[in-house]
C-alpha cells in the first residue's frame, strides 16, 4: 500500500498545476507530492524532484516511472536549486514544493539512525555520502556546545542536565541507548512525546543544517518562480515555520522600515503575495488516520 504523504490534496491544490507547467519538488522522498502535481498537470507539465537520499530517489524513480520524461530526478540539495534549474536550461517554474518532514523510509530504517524504536547508530544524515554524523556531535562536542545545541535547535528547557549526562557516559553509539539516558536524567513524564524526542530534533537539525538550509533557499526559490507562479513549504516544527513565517511576511511588504522611521527608506518592493496569513493545517481526520502529520503546517506564496 502507498504512502500518502502528509498535507497531499491541500498542497496540490496550493500548487495550481497546469498542463503547461513546470514544477520543483525540492524534497522528493518516496515521490508522493510529485505523483500529485504530474497527475494534475497531465498530459505535458513537466516535475523535476531533487532529493539527497539515494534510497529515496529509488523509491521515487519506480513510483514515478509511468510518467517517463515528464519527470526528471536528481541526487542534489535543494540549496542548488538555482543550479539545477540552470543545467536543465529552465528560466522559471511555475511551483515549487519544499516538505521539510522526515519520510516514513527514513524513519522506519533504524540503520538510518532518524528513530529510537529500535536501536540503530547515531547517524541522522540526510546524504549518506556527508561526513558528519550525530554520533560526532554527540561523542566529541564539549558540554557547552552540546547543551548550547540541544536548546536552540530543540528547544530543550533540560538542555544542560541532558549534555551533562551525555558526557558522563561518553562513548554513546546507539540510538536506543542516548534515548534510554535522557530519558533516565528528565524523566518519562513528557505527554505525548518521548523525552528525547527534542534532542532528536535538535541533533538532526544540525547534522543537516536545516535551518540554514531553509534560509538560503527561500530567497532563491522565490527568484526561480515565474509571475504568478506559488511556492509551497510543509514545516513540521516551530523553527522552521518560524523562518518561513518571518520570509513570507518580510516579502510580501513594499515596506520594511521599522515604525519608528519617519519615512521609508529601504526600497524594499513586495515580491509575492501570501495565500494565507494563517497556515493550512491537516485535518482531524489526517491526524486520526497519519498521527505524524499533527505537527505539519503549510504556507503557500505567489510571486507577483
Amino acid at each position: 500500500m502507498r504512502h500518502t504523504p502528509v498535507l497531499y490534496q491541500e498542497t496540490i491544490h496550493a500548487l495550481k498545476p497546469t498542463s503547461q507547467g513546470t514544477y520543483v519538488d525540492g524534497t522528493v522522498g518516496a515521490g508522493g507530492h510529485a505523483y500529485g502535481i504530474l497527475m494534475e498537470s497531465s498530459p505535458n507539465g513537466k516535475v523535476l524532484g531533487l532529493d539527497l537520499d539515494p534510497q529515496a530517489l529509488q523509491v521515487a524513480q519506480e513510483r514515478l516511472r509511468e510518467f517517463g520524461d515528464r519527470v526528471i530526478l536528481i541526487r542534489g540539495s535543494y540549496t542548488s536549486l538555482q543550479s539545477h534549474l540552470n543545467n536543465l536550461k529552465w528560466n522559471a517554474v511555475d511551483g515549487i514544493l519544499l516538505d521539510l518532514g522526515l519520510s516514513s523510509l527514513q524513519l522506519d530504517q533504524p540503520e538510518r539512525g532518524f528513530s529510537f524504536r529500535e536501536a540503530g547508530p547515531l547517524d541522522m544524515r540526510f546524504d549518506p555520502a556527508q561526513s558528519l554524523t550525530a554520533a560526532d556531535l554527540v561523542n566529541h562536542l564539549s558540554p557547552e556546545e552540546l547543551a548550547n545545541l540541544i536548546y536552540e535547535y530543540g528547544e530543550e528547557r533540560y538542555s544542560r542536565k541532558i549534555a551533562d549526562a551525555i558526557v558522563a557516559n561518553r562513548p554513546l553509539e546507539t540510538t536506543q541507548e542516548l534515548a534510554s539516558l535522557i530519558a533516565s536524567v528528565i524523566g518519562r513524564d513528557r505527554g505525548r512525546i518521548h523525552p528525547a524526542t527534542r534532542t532528536f530534533q535538535a541533533l538532526r537539525i544540525a547534522v543537516n543544517d536545516e535551518l540554514e538550509n531553509l534560509k538560503v533557499f527561500l530567497p532563491a526559490a522565490i527568484h526561480s518562480l515565474n509571475s504568478g507562479g506559488r511556492l509551497a513549504v510543509i514545516a513540521f516544527h516551530s523553527l522552521e515555520d518560524r523562518i518561513v513565517k518571518r520570509f513570507f511576511r518580510r516579502e510580501s511588504r513594499d515596506c520594511i522600515c521599522s515604525p519608528r522611521a519617519p519615512i521609508c527608506s529601504c526600497d524594499h518592493e513586495a515580491q509575492i503575495r501570501e495565500i494565507s496569513r494563517r497556515p493550512i493545517r491537516p485535518s482531524e481526520k489526517e491526524r486520526e488516520e497519519n498521527p505524524r502529520s499533527r505537527s505539519a503546517k503549510l504556507r503557500v506564496a505567489e510571486k507577483l
